[in-house]
């Protein structure tokens, strides 16, 4: 991941801004309202709300929607997931624990009390996320095709189907490679975004030197206010397309965690901020000259020398443009996987040096049958610019929602700065969101269908999930009942090591009871193991792995703590050996009083264990759903073992040999 990767999607957007917009006989007043909108909202939005604001809102380093979500729940109890770390010394301690002005915010508490409220709060940060997945589908179809559209300049004979012909076979090549890794061509990221960063705005500068020297002038709210005024309803559409010059914002956000605050809040100031206002402000001069030119903004100004270059490097930064998308979302995927909101697909991770480079096969491909299908069903660029503006500016107004309460909540911004702030970003992207919706019918359904589709997979996985969760509480097994089913006569010690998964922490799964009562064994050394992912970003090693005895001989808990932005690196062997050297460790720390068994026995009985065999035990549930749930519990819960079934096993994730898998099945009752 370099900077270039970062702004790609914001950089490449002066390729598709103009030709998006639908503008009929622009005029001269009409073009400088134009940019002077888009200047500021490049200023307000692009400087102020993310690089002053937002990026000061990162949770450990990370950025994005769910890191400000996440960032709420470890201050407040307001989420549904583990925000508690586990000490090494197994007492639980709260992570940037509140403060007692924070435990005392009303609007916290409210927050804490209204389950509702809650709900509400946790599908808004799911959209965001559904939505900057729709940003990974549409960024590489608008960047590749608008990149492509330049042929037609020079050829004026060469069709748009075989224009969109060659954005796909691009598309298909670059989703083919992904499984590759960026590792081996990354080090040309920044070579090429930095030629476009600094060819554009040269281009610009030749060109409203030449057409419009005053350009800056628009700098002038007045032209807004002007444009309005002659454009009426016009006007207001067309901010539908206008909103497309801060494209990219929401990702470099996400990619925080990628570059420390500083260096990204620099090469925006002091690069990228004004790359772009020098080219749209170059784009401008030359369409007031040439006003019916809109439909190719970019590249009909581009001087001839200097126009197959340029269209090299365009087509260049626009590949590494939906490589940062496509990146994001492979991130935004593994962390709802981790943290349970999206049923398990494979994760890969396809550097050995940067832990945040990950692949998902099934992921990429369904990806790349949207991209492609986006540009051969739509082709037309302004068509995709309608859905893309939806992404873009709902994407923002999430974050001006969740930042808002973070302000408030954990900053404790005064209330009438934190109210300024959301009702100005609000009344402006208001404006935004309200204009792209006027272009619902005309591609922007796409990214809601999308962002529906993902969002109910995710609430539907969420919702079977907490319900097993709940199951599993309130029909868990004790350590006492656990301790008298093993002194029954008929129940056997069989030698090996078994470590045996379980969701909950407080008692033991269900299913062990069911396993115990039908196979009428248990290992002689049983390790009762809980992957858990917290709503941090990284774990600290020392405390990844915590284990404890449980009162019985052989018979241990395990705790294995992941934030949502860590790699998995323990895996088969790596995982049997680190899971029982941490175990041996604990034992020689604290000898176990209570059943008056040396240290030394105890290490020997788990080496004998080990040599023995190991088995990996985990339950394979399934839901009864019988007359009496209620409608609402049909539906989620059918559709969660429709995910459930088609979705992959846990045991795979740790790269558990098929010999060493057992699977319990037990039915749950809904």
């Amino acid at each position: 991941m370099t900077l270039g990767v970062v702004f790609g999607g914001l950089v490449t957007s002066p390729l598709y801004v103009y030709p998006s917009m639908n503008l009929n006989s622009p005029t001269e007043e009409d073009y400088l309202g134009i940019f002077s909108i888009m200047f500021w909202t490049l200023t307000l939005i692009g400087v102020v709300k993310y690089v002053c604001i937002a990026l000061n809102a990162d949770d450990q380093g990370e950025g994005g929607t769910f890191a400000l979500y996440s960032l709420l729940c470890r201050q407040t109890n307001i989420g549904f997931l583990p925000t508690k770390r586990m000490s090494s010394s197994g007492d639980p301690s709260l992570i940037n624990q509140s403060t007692l002005a924070e435990k005392e915010s009303k609007l916290a508490t409210f927050l804490e009390k209204s389950i509702t409220a809650r709900r509400i709060l946790l599908f808004i940060a799911m959209l965001g996320m559904c939505m900057l997945i729709g940003d990974g589908i549409l960024t590489p179809a608008i960047s590749v095709l608008s990149a492509m559209d330049g042929l037609q300049v020079p050829f004026p004979s060469v069709g748009k189907s075989a224009v969109e012909a060659l954005s796909a076979v691009i598309l298909l090549a670059l989703f083919l490679l992904q499984k590759k890794g960026t590792s081996r061509v990354s080090f040309l990221f920044s070579p090429i975004m930095a030629s476009w960063t600094f060819t554009t705005p040269m281009i610009g500068i030749y060109s409203f030197l030449r057409y419009y020297p005053s350009i800056f002038k628009t700098v002038s709210p007045h032209y807004i206010v002007g444009f309005f005024l002659r454009n009426g309803k016009r006007g207001w559409q067309l901010l539908g397309g206008t909103v497309l010059c801060i494209t990219g914002a929401e990702a470099m956000f996400a990619d925080l965690g990628h570059f420390n605050k500083r260096s990204i809040q620099m090469a925006f100031l002091f690069t990228i901020y004004p790359s772009l206002v020098l080219t749209y402000a170059g784009q401008t001069a030359y369409l007031i000259k040439n006003p019916n030119d809109h439909s190719d903004g970019f590249y009909k100004f581009v001087p001839n020398p200097v126009y197959w270059p340029m269209f090299v490097i365009a087509t260049l930064a626009a590949i590494v443009a939906s490589q940062s998308l496509i990146s994001a979302t492979f991130s935004v995927i593994k962390q709802s996987v981790v943290l349970d909101y999206f049923p398990r697909v494979k994760v890969v991770h396809t550097s050995q040096h940067k832990e945040g480079e990950v692949y998902s096969p099934e992921i990429n491909y369904i990806l790349m049958c949207l991209c492609v299908g986006v540009v051969l069903g739509f082709g037309d660029g302004e068509d995709i610019g309608n859905a893309f503006g939806v992404v873009v500016i709902l994407v923002m107004f999430i974050t001006t929602i969740l930042l808002t309460l973070v302000m408030i909540i954990i900053w404790r911004t005064p209330i009438i700065l934190a109210g300024l702030y959301f009702v100005s970003f609000s009344i402006l992207e208001g404006a935004y969101v309200s204009a792209v919706m006027t272009k619902f019918i005309k591609g922007g359904w796409l990214p809601f269908a999308v962002s529906i589709i993902l969002a109910f997979i995710m609430f539907g996985w969420y919702y079977g999930r907490q319900k097993k969760v709940e199951y599993e509480m309130s029909n868990k097994i004790t350590l006492e009942c656990l301790a008298e089913l093993l002194s029954r006569s008929e129940i056997q010690r069989v030698p090996g090591l078994c470590f045996f998964y379980s969701n909950i922490q407080d008692g033991l799964t269900p299913i062990l009871g069911h396993y115990i009562q039908n196979v009428r064994s248990l290992h002689k050394v049983t390790i009762f193991t809980t992957l858990q992912y917290l709503l941090v970003a990284k774990v600290a090693p020392n405390e990844r792995i915590i284990v404890k005895r449980l009162g019985i001989h052989g018979v241990y808990s395990c705790i294995v703590q992941y934030g949502y932005a860590d790699s998995f690196t323990l895996e088969g062997d790596d995982f049997v050996a680190q899971i029982t050297s941490s175990l041996r460790a604990y034992i020689e720390r604290n000898l176990d009083e209570q059943l008056h068994i040396s240290d030394e026995e105890e290490i020997s009985d788990l080496e004998e264990a080990k040599s023995a065999g190991v088995v990996h035990v985990r339950g394979k549930t399934r839901f009864h759903i019988g007359k009496e749930a209620g409608w609402s519990d049909k539906i989620l819960l059918r559709f969660y073992e429709f995910l459930h079934s088609n979705c992959r096993s846990a045991l795979p994730t740790l790269g558990v040999p098929l010999q060493q898998r057992m699977e319990i099945g037990m039915l749950y009752k809904a």
